[in-house]
Parts: C-alpha cells; structure tokens; sequence
C-alpha cells in the first residue's frame, strides 16, 4: 500500500505489535492503542471515593534543577502543534495564565452514564475532522511522539512508526530513552490533558459525534508522557491529579484549561480553584 509521506519535521510516530491498516495508509500496532490516559480511566461506577488535593502532596520524585526541558509555553502554543509543555515562570506569563482561567464556567460532574470510550471514535484516528495535522497519513499517536520527541529514529522503510526517541517528560520532569517494542511502548503514552471521561462527564454526552472525535484527536488536548504517570491520573480533573513536577503546574493548568475554552466544555468549582492556585504561586 502507498504511503503518504510526511514532511512535518515537528512531528512524531510510534506503532505497536498486531498491524492494522489505517485509512490514511500508516500502520500501528496493537500493543501501543491503550497509551493514553483514557485507556487507564475507570467508569464512574469504579471510580474510588475523592482524592486528596495533590496541592497537600509532596511532588513524587522532584526532579533536580536542572532536569531536562523539552517544550514549548502554553501561552505561545494556543494550537498544540508545537511541542511538549514548558513551565511558565515570568511573572506577566502567570497574570496571563490566572486570566485565562477565571474565564472558565464551571458546573457539578456528572455521573458519567453511557460513557464507552468508543464514543470518542477509533482510537488515534488520522480522519478526524478540523484538527492540526489529522489526514497526513499517520495515526494520532505517531504524530504526537513525532512532535515531542527528539533524536527520533523510524522504523526501516516507514516514516510513521518510531522505532526508538528520546522524550523529556513535563510531568515528572526527566528524560526517557523510548525504545519500540512489546514490553517497552507503553513507557511513553499519550495523555488526553482533558480526559475523555471527565470531558464526557461535563457535557461531552451531548455533543456531536463528530466534535468528540475532535477532541480526542486535537493536539492541544494531547502531551507524550512517562506512561506510570499517566496511568496515575485515570479520569482525575485538577482538583485530585496534577503532574508530580511542581514547576509545570501552571501550565498545565494553562493547557487544560485552553483545551476547555476550545471546546465550551465547563469544569468543576473545586478543579477551577486548584488551577488558578498553581499559578498564583
């Protein structure tokens, strides 16, 4: 089958073990399609009781001063198509952030009734409409590797998968040597900023089928990230998950809540307040 050749350098790509065709013409395989945080969300009926705020908890392994960065700010980044995450330090960047976020709506979570993974679409479709980079030939999850990766080194003969990268990871704030493989893809998963069940427990339900599509393939709600920690934050909003590394926290707070801006979607009181006190501090 031909090919379509990418020519965006930013980009990246990674595959797993049982190949399917995708439309567009690249291959993934199976073992990569569970990377991303809505793989490790639980239904609202497993959910476990509220967590404490991460804001009384000490940052999980804190990273050195000078622990790598790789990323760009969220504030010069309003697409996503740039990449990876940088935390924001200057004191008119974090004015910027709080501004942002005071214009986010809130409202109670819901029960999260009739939530299926599939109705966000196939997962890392490369045919989902008005997204950056969708119908390039390569699936969602290969141009997110491609894009916040460095040293990316291709599988023979495919500019899609990626065989071995390196990813400076903003949530824990160290480097990662990724290596393709059964027992090794899934150290990078990509993470839906925004998770796709608390999307849907906010009024995703009601959406088009089109626009959730949209959203789980749109690249301002998607970061490469250390797969231990993605798994650690399932479904969570701000209020009971935030990234290890205290240093990012106002951006990410900055990118969750553009990714809700985008898409009208409201947050819940208490995630509104834990964002605007990240970058407060």
């Amino acid at each position: 089958m031909t090919r379509i050749r990418r020519t965006l350098p930013l980009f990246l790509a990674a595959a797993s073990t049982v190949a399917v065709t995708l439309t567009a013409g690249c291959d993934i395989e199976k073992e990569d399609l569970p990377g991303d945080s809505s793989s490790a969300e639980k239904s609202p009926a497993e959910k476990s009781p509220a967590k404490k705020s991460p804001d009384d908890k000490p940052a999980d392994d804190k990273p050195a001063d000078d622990a790598p960065a790789h990323g760009t700010s969220p504030l010069d980044n309003p697409d996503g198509t740039d990449p990876g995450l940088a935390p924001l330090t200057a004191a008119a960047d974090r004015e910027a952030a709080r501004a942002l976020i005071d214009r986010l709506a809130t409202k109670g979570r819901g029960s999260g009734s009739g939530y299926e993974r599939e109705e966000f679409g196939d997962e890392w479709l490369d045919t989902a409409d008005g997204v950056p980079l969708a119908g390039n030939g390569c699936d969602t999850r290969n141009d997110l590797l491609r894009r916040d990766g460095r040293d990316v080194r291709f599988e023979s003969g495919d500019d899609c998968v990626v065989e071995t990268m390196e990813l400076s990871d903003p949530y824990a704030g160290r480097d990662i040597d990724f290596e393709r493989g059964p027992s090794t893809s899934m150290d990078v998963q990509i993470d839906h900023v925004v998770p796709l069940s608390y999307a849907w427990q906010m009024g995703a339900g009601t959406w088009a089928e089109d626009k959730r599509r949209k959203f789980s393939n749109d690249p301002l709600n998607l970061l490469a990230v250390d797969g231990d920690t993605n798994s650690s934050k399932g479904d969570s909003g701000p209020a009971s998950w935030l990234p290890p590394d205290k240093r990012i926290r106002c951006a990410y707070g900055v990118r969750f809540t553009q990714v809700a801006l985008r898409y009208e979607l409201p947050v819940t009181t208490a995630d509104k307040e834990t964002l605007a006190r990240q970058c407060r501090k």
